[in-house]
């Protein structure tokens, strides 16, 4: 039997969470869709959706259902799932966690149980972001930065309350935090479902094919890195031209590396198990794509927090610029440091 894709959805109180999943449950997508909240009261689902509310899991019109987390997560799954194998199929999980938590421990739920991991995977983590007060969130709220540090796309809600400059300033600075995630502008959650939901944002083989440019930032941006496509050489200015404004308290941010020669198997195993095993608590996301020298294929990789997990994918293609390039998004990082020891895995 084919996993059931299970994306995170999180995001700040009041950032339009509830909206979108009222969406999921009453539009006439043609999909069913099991939906996670972790309270049913605060969620505030509409009650003339809900069908037979005599029990944990609630039947909507449109055929999907909708239970809430009283007790643990992997139970609540896994009653799903006996739901699933009874004829009740679903096209997808989605899991709604508080506004306070960090998506981490969810995501990591289903690295490790091994019976969850047998019938559904991760898909990805969307994170929901309200334009208007993000930007006084992400100065006092140590969770708002996590959510966003860890999402695979975010949806910038309420786009509609903001000025046009206000919004590239607000995209400039999700971007520092979280350079892969593409941002969805929305208002009231209109963003499109297939944005967010099947996305494959922890498949390995699709972690370059989803977003190619998604280790090399835009042209002067934190992060870019320099190629003979650009049309000025001057390297250094990529570290220090952008310190002036929210430094001091952008604790998380995103890190680019790259290589040009190929890596040691081995020296890169020992970094990254290493460097996980020190800084792991504070490595929210990483992915890279590497090459390994004598092999063929690209070996790719990513982790959430402590858990790695790296696999050989397709052979690089003829003439393809083959060149090993990862991205550690966490809190604490010291740039120069992981590229010395990226550097020193050089075979």
């Amino acid at each position: 039997m084919a996993q059931i894709p299970v994306t995170v959805l999180t995001g700040y109180l009041g950032a339009g969470k509830t909206t979108l999943l009222n969406r999921i449950l009453s539009e006439e997508h043609g999909k069913k869709y099991a939906v996670i909240v972790n309270e049913f009261g605060e969620i505030g689902i509409d009650n003339d959706l809900i069908v037979g509310a005599d029990e944990e899991v609630f039947e909507m019109n449109n055929g999907c259902v909708c239970c809430t987390v009283r007790g643990d997560l992997i139970r609540v799954v896994q009653g799903l799932m006996k739901r699933q194998t009874r004829g009740g199929g679903f096209d997808g999980i989605i899991i709604e966690t508080t506004g306070l938590a960090d998506p981490g421990p969810v995501a990591q739920t289903f690295f490790v149980d091994e019976e969850v991991r047998g019938k559904a995977k991760l898909d990805s983590v969307t994170t929901v972001v309200d334009a208007k007060h993000i930007l006084l969130r992400l100065s006092d709220s140590r969770e708002a930065k996590e959510q966003i540090a860890f999402a695979d796309q975010i949806v910038l809600n309420k786009a509609d309350l903001v000025s046009e400059g206000d919004l590239a300033l607000i995209e400039a600075r999700l971007r520092r935090l979280n350079p892969l995630a593409p941002i969805h502008r929305a208002t009231r959650s209109n963003v499109p479902l297939d944005a967010i939901l099947g996305r494959g944002g922890f498949d390995l083989d699709r972690i370059l094919t989803l977003e190619p440019e998604f280790l090399n930032p835009a042209h002067g941006e934190p992060g870019h890195v320099h190629d003979e496509d650009c049309d000025d050489h001057d390297h250094d200015h990529g570290h220090d031209h952008h310190h002036h404004d929210h430094e001091h308290d952008d604790d998380i941010k995103g890190v680019a590396l790259t290589l040009d020669k190929p890596v040691d198997a081995q020296k890169i195993t020992a970094w990254l198990n290493d460097l996980l095993a020190r800084q792991g608590p504070d490595i929210l996301r990483a992915k890279g794509i590497l090459d390994v020298k004598g092999d063929e294929r690209r070996l790719v990789f990513q982790a959430v927090h402590m858990i790695l997990e790296g696999d050989f994918q397709r052979d690089w293609k003829a003439g393809e610029n083959r060149t090993s390039r990862m991205v550690f998004i966490g809190r604490n990082l010291d740039e120069a440091l992981l590229r010395v020891g990226f550097q020193n895995c050089a075979a």
